[in-house]
């Protein structure tokens, strides 16, 4: 078995082994709006639930060249966001939004996706999704090692919204929403297999 010091790595090696080692991961598709009111759009899959009560979820986003992305930008500006769940009739136009525009364009508008009013936030939210957590933001710390830095950012949901096709008895159907996982590389997954296990008394 190998060890590997991840001090020995590159900021790129790490990443290459944590994203194909820490799988699969959920893709975070999220809006966020400029203070000019541009609308962004972008996927993360460093990104989980942390809490549910109160109600708050993560997403990491790393800077590029020491500069914040827009996504991290504008919700530090504003203070609300949404996270829309990637599945697979929306990851072709999710992935796409992850090209490089200037931040006075729309990510949304270029790959034809369609803004919504959200409920609580100001934020649109994006039509395509039958998922959508609007958040406000809650904290927001920052990790730096060398030239390197990643935005945390903690939200808090203030409204869920979900496809009536999906949700039965409080929850949602996974095999109906068929969600995205992200993994190594240009990989992605669908939903695999599915198996229950009982938790030991």
């Amino acid at each position: 078995m190998a060890i590997i010091d991840p001090k020995d790595l590159s900021k790129k090696e790490n990443y290459r082994f944590l994203t194909s080692s820490v799988t699969p991961r959920p893709v975070a598709f999220i809006s966020s709006m400029s203070e000019k009111g541009v609308l962004n759009a972008a996927p993360f899959s460093y990104f989980n639930v942390i809490s549910a009560q109160p109600p708050l979820l993560s997403v990491s986003i790393g800077r590029k060249n020491g500069q914040q992305k827009d996504t991290s930008r504008n919700i530090l500006q504003v203070g609300e966001f949404v996270v829309h769940i990637t599945d697979e009739e929306n990851v072709k136009q999710v992935n796409d939004t992850s090209m490089n525009l200037p931040s006075d364009q729309s990510e949304v508008e270029k790959v034809g996706l369609e803004p919504i009013v959200s409920s609580k936030v100001g934020v649109p939210s994006i039509k395509e999704s039958r998922i959508r957590l609007e958040c406000t933001l809650e904290k927001h710390l920052v990790f730096e090692e060398g030239d390197s830095a990643t935005d945390f950012i903690i939200g808090r949901i203030v409204s869920y919204y979900v496809d009536d096709q999906l949700y039965e008895d409080g929850t949602v159907n996974t095999k109906k929403l068929k969600p995205i996982a992200r993994l190594g590389g240009k990989q992605y997954a669908p939903l695999g297999k599915i198996f229950e296990l009982d938790r030991p008394e």
